[in-house]
């Protein structure tokens, strides 16, 4: 069989793989605790979410997943737990706005099943009921994040 040479030279298609997910910071704190065991269970549950990314090389980024979950019955603490959840990246052959999509919607999506367990099993350890954190769009999140910003996307150093 002879080479055509009148064949379109070959595209670089997109690579993408997983280098290592780890647990950077965690921390967990009952600052009213014992007392708060004996108070009727009606907490009010915030969860805030924040990402970051960092470029280390050519093509390869760690990406931080901040989870904070805050409970409260009315102005007292009833825990705190916090997870920063990390992954390093690497990606090549993607455009430059395909690879902001990347970093900052699909790693963080890979990254929150870690830090939502990560959450529960501190909340668990910590006495208190199950948290079982609902699953986030984190492509709406970051669609959200570049309307807001009024600007492209950015992969170094940005936080969203």
């Amino acid at each position: 069989m002879t080479e055509n040479s009148n064949a379109a030279p070959e595209q670089k298609e997109p690579q993408f793989a997983i280098q290592r997910i780890y647990v950077k910071d965690v921390s967990f704190e009952t600052p009213n605790s014992p007392a708060i065991f004996t108070e009727k269970w009606e907490p009010e549950v915030t969860v805030d979410l924040n990402s970051a990314a960092t470029k280390l090389t050519d093509g390869v980024f760690e990406v931080l997943l901040t989870v904070t979950v805050t409970a409260k019955q009315g102005e007292k603490t009833v825990y705190l737990a916090e997870v920063q959840q990390a992954g390093i990246f690497a990606m090549s052959g993607f455009s430059e706005n395909d690879q902001a999509g990347m970093v900052h919607s699909y790693c963080p999506n890979i990254l929150f099943p870690y830090a939502r367990e990560m959450v529960s099993d501190l909340v668990n350890k910590g006495s208190f009921p199950q948290m079982m954190l609902a699953p986030i769009n984190f492509d709406a999140l970051y669609a959200q994040h570049l309307q807001e910003q009024g600007q492209a996307p950015a992969v170094e150093e940005t936080a969203h």
